[in-house]
């Protein structure tokens, strides 16, 4: 398999990772923030879809006519799922973006330069395969947020519908992991940790 093949097969997988953590959500589970930061789940993917219309689009002169919320759109506001967005809208407008990043890494060689206006100086000029490499970077980086906020809501978790990756006795490796961190801070067992 050719390098922007392999590089692109890893970046459709996680993708995927992502809409699938959404399945069988509540409207509310799948915006509401369990971070104090905001981190919700529609947030991710909604940030994810402006991303891959930008960095596939705009940065490969490509520019995509991706709706208006990704106009003059803010750190804050990517992340927000509004009420009148509906779940079904949002993750097909994160296939409409994979659609407009699959034509340009078709389109293009993996050393096609491009520009990243807001990438610091000296590393606004960037290639297809960097920007592969950032968009894998940036996806897996949300998915691991994914599996932890739907873990808080309902405990599902794992790396994909296929594959599980998890210890089949999750309480008792829990224990396990709570028994090691009390033994090395040297907490008694019927104490309360330190926060």
């Amino acid at each position: 398999m050719d390098p922007k093949t392999y590089l692109h097969l890893y970046l459709q997988q996680v993708r995927e990772v992502l809409v699938w953590k959404l399945d069988g959500l509540s409207e509310y589970d799948a915006r509401r923030p369990l971070t104090p930061t905001g981190t919700n789940l529609l947030g991710l993917v909604k940030h994810l879809t402006g991303n891959e219309f930008g960095y596939f689009g705009e940065v490969f002169d490509r520019p995509a006519h991706a709706g208006e919320w990704l106009v003059d759109r803010t750190q804050a506001e990517d992340f927000l799922a509004r009420p009148e967005e509906t779940r079904e809208d949002i993750i097909a407008q994160y296939k409409r973006s994979w659609e407009h990043a699959n034509a340009t890494i078709a389109a293009l060689d993996l050393d096609s330069p491009g520009k990243v206006p807001h990438f610091p100086e000296g590393m606004c000029d960037v290639t297809l395969h960097w920007m592969l490499v950032h968009m894998i970077t940036e996806t897996n980086r949300h998915a691991g947020h994914a599996d932890i906020i739907r873990e808080l809501i309902d405990g599902h978790a794992g790396y994909h519908p296929t594959v599980s990756n998890l210890p089949d006795r999750w309480s008792e490796f829990h224990d396990r992991v709570e028994t090691a961190a009390r033994e090395a801070a040297r907490i008694p067992g019927d104490r309360q940790p330190p926060t």
